[in-house]
Order: C-alpha cells, then sequence, then structure tokens
C-alpha cells in the first residue's frame, strides 16, 4: 500500500507554476512531432507527390488546437454540461482542469481532416500516424493525473493499493497507472506493429486504434470511480465505458467496410 504524497507541481515560482499535467502535454507533443515525422519516412511512397515533409509541422498546429477545443468542448458537453450552463465564463479557465479524452478525440479528426482537405492529402493516412503517436501522449496523461491524485480508482483491499488524501483515507485501485499501461506502452506497440506490417492499408491504424483503445479503457473503467457528477448511466454504464463501446462498435464498421 501506498499514501499518495506527490506534488502536482513541479516548480514553483511564485508568478509562474509549472505543473506535471502540463509537461505531459508538451513532452506528448514533442514526441508525437518527432515521430510522426520518423514513421511518415516509412509509409511516404503511399503519399501523392504534393506532400511535403515540412506539412507535418502544420498538422501538429492543427492538433493542438484541436486537442485543447475538443478536449474541452468533450469535458463540457458529455461530463458537466449543467454546471458550465450556469457558468459559462468558467469554460475558458482550462488551468483548472477538464477535459475528455473522447472529445480530444472527435477534435483531432475534425482538424486532421481540415488540414487534409487543405493540403490535398489522405486523411486516413495522417489519423493512421496519430494513431501511432497518441499512446504516448496518453500514457504521459495518465501518469499525470496519478501524480495530481485524480481521475482515482474503487476502494480495495490489493497489497498495490494507494491511499489517495485528497479524496479520503480509503485504499484505491491505482486506476491511472493500469490505463497508462494499457492505453499507453500496450496500445503504442500494437500501433507500431500494425504500422510496420508488409500488407498494411491506410486507415487500418486508425480502426484498430479505436476498438483497442476502447477494449482498453472499458476494461480499466471497472477499476475506476465513475465521475461524481455523473455516476453511471442507467446504473450500468460510467460515461467513459459508454463512449468507449461506441468507439468499439465505430472501429469495428469501419474495419469491415474498408477490409
Amino acid at each position: 500500500m501506498f499514501t499518495h504524497n506527490l506534488d502536482p507541481i513541479l516548480f514553483d515560482f511564485g508568478f509562474i507554476a509549472i505543473r506535471w499535467y502540463s509537461l505531459a502535454y508538451i513532452f506528448g507533443i514533442l514526441f508525437g512531432w518527432w515521430y510522426g515525422k520518423k514513421i511518415i519516412a516509412e509509409k511516404i511512397q503511399l503519399l501523392n507527390n504534393n506532400f511535403k515533409i515540412e506539412y507535418f509541422d502544420d498538422l501538429i498546429t492543427y492538433l493542438i488546437l484541436s486537442i485543447i477545443i475538443g478536449g474541452r468542448l468533450g469535458y463540457i458537453i458529455f461530463y458537466n454540461f449543467e454546471y458550465y450552463i450556469d457558468n459559462p465564463l468558467n469554460t475558458f479557465k482550462v488551468w483548472e482542469g477538464g477535459m475528455s479524452f473522447h472529445g480530444a478525440l472527435a477534435g483531432i479528426v475534425f482538424g486532421t481532416y481540415l488540414f487534409s482537405i487543405k493540403r490535398n492529402l489522405e486523411t486516413l493516412f495522417f489519423l493512421d500516424i496519430v494513431a501511432c503517436v497518441a499512446p504516448v501522449g496518453i500514457f504521459l496523461g495518465r501518469i499525470a493525473n496519478f501524480i495530481n491524485g485524480e481521475l482515482v480508482g474503487k476502494a480495495t483491499n490489493v497489497s498495490w493499493s494507494v491511499i489517495f488524501p485528497s479524496v479520503d483515507l480509503m485504499p484505491r485501485h491505482p486506476s491511472q497507472l493500469y490505463e497508462a499501461f494499457l492505453e499507453g506502452l500496450i496500445l503504442f506497440y500494437i500501433m507500431r506493429v500494425i504500422f510496420k506490417r508488409k500488407d498494411y492499408k491506410i486507415g487500418i491504424c486508425s480502426f484498430y486504434f479505436l476498438i483497442f483503445y476502447g477494449i482498453f479503457r472499458t476494461f480499466s473503467e471497472i477499476f475506476r470511480e465513475p465521475d461524481y457528477q455523473i455516476g453511471y448511466i442507467l446504473n450500468i454504464f460510467s460515461m467513459g465505458t459508454f463512449l468507449s463501446i461506441i468507439m468499439v462498435l465505430v472501429g469495428l464498421v469501419m474495419l469491415v467496410r474498408n477490409k
């Protein structure tokens, strides 16, 4: 058993604080920029002659905006709609937390589509690139969630349980670490294997990302406390589970349709 005493702030200079959560976003984006270019070079023959590697820098800008806007709107719509209807100005206080992975995913799809249309490029190929790099950002984000002592797991008596004093004094599953392992490390490996296959087909990584992320997230939600303001949908599903099941179904449909 471990009692959580980690500080979410790495450095505090008085006028500005450097938070682990912010660093997770920054390093996730920097890795995505570097690794994305690296793996594009492996399949660049699949792109038309209009593509230049420098265009990927533009995509990163689209993705940053898409993640922030989509993640924020997703949280508001899916998780705390009534609160933000009553307090609309708090919508812009992103530093107070409140981001949704599923909302960020929707934003990424839309932002990548806009980028691809502008450059006359294949949308699904660049979504495949995002699918390959995203697990690292997810991994870092879940580690930051653990450091912040948020999105805690359900009460348990397993030997590796964690007490989060900011929540209560009950030992709980470190569900953030389960998600970091499954949605981060394992998913990264799966995406890498699929992308490197000789019979790789554009779109395949995107479809499998939806399927495997949805499965891993649904499994992890078994050990995670539902959001207090929502609870369980129909007394069965957490919002995360509900949205992840939709991801799996969409991924399966797209996979079958594109075979």
